[in-house]
């Protein structure tokens, strides 16, 4: 028996594709699934650190503090606390910073590994490789900070109008002034390495950031005026200088990682 054309048309029709947006939707969830652990395990990760900054927190505070103090060299030196908890709220946020800093490679891998799935053996072999040199370069932007950045800007802020105001910092503005200062130039010191493994993971080229070599003057300039300290034109050339020499040693590394993928 003779199937009609028609008949035998609609038989050849593939079935209606619905499983794709279950498809979609569980790869969603599986990537939220997959956000959630990772964020789990950098949690960990500052918690273990911050519970080994607790430890040394009183020695790291007494050395935070030493800018502040130099301005009197002659005078003991002690900041003001409001309040009953703040001695212990400035202490453990010390302890947090420390906790941030020890779990620096962790969080850069979970971090780098979420954005770039799928990486081959030889990727991940790049990425482990590259965690030391990362956290060598974050402590390279906190000691910066440290020696070339906050000593002028505390005596700056310290002697600003002095004939009028007459400053008595807390211990939680100094030290969340210090802190947030530290860590901004440290991850910011981060950014060429991390550009170089995205070139070596194929999402950056050294054309396309020389392309966009005018948003990143207007980017960093605006990160200057967000991480430093004052609004005097010193201090902000302080921090975008670095940013600038920064993203130009970015494109040379990008340059590089773009002939080790080629070769």
């Amino acid at each position: 028996m003779k199937i009609p054309l028609r008949n035998r048309k609609q038989r050849e029709l593939p079935p209606p594709q619905e499983p794709e947006d279950n498809e979609l939707r569980m790869g969603f969830f599986d990537h939220l699934d997959e956000l959630r652990g990772r964020t789990f395990k950098i949690l960990i990760a500052v918690v273990l650190g911050t519970i080994l900054g607790s430890i040394i927190a009183g020695d790291v505070l007494q050395y935070l503090i030493e800018p502040y103090a130099n301005i009197y060299p002659d005078e003991t030196q002690r900041l003001v606390v409001l309040g009953p908890t703040g001695a212990v709220v400035t202490y453990f946020k010390v302890a947090l910073m420390v906790g941030g800093i020890l779990s620096i490679p962790v969080i850069t891998y979970q971090i780098l590994l979420f954005i770039v799935p799928g990486l081959t053996s030889k990727e991940r072999r790049y990425l482990l490789s590259a965690l030391p040199a990362i956290t060598l370069l974050f402590l390279i932007g906190v000691a910066f900070a440290w020696f070339i950045l906050i000593p002028p800007a505390i005596t700056f802020l310290e002697g600003f109008q002095s004939d009028i105001f007459k400053p008595e910092w807390t211990a939680e503005n100094y030290i969340s002034f210090v802190t947030a200062l530290l860590f901004w130039m440290g991850v910011s010191f981060e950014t060429p390495l991390v550009f170089f493994l995205m070139s070596l993971f194929g999402i950056v080229t050294a054309g396309l950031l020389v392309k966009n070599w005018r948003f990143a003057v207007v980017g960093t300039a605006i990160a200057a005026a967000l991480i430093t300290p004052t609004i005097d034109p010193v201090n902000m050339f302080l921090v975008m200088g670095p940013l600038l020499a920064l993203y130009g040693f970015s494109i040379i590394l990008v340059m590089i990682g773009s002939r080790i993928t080629r070769a």
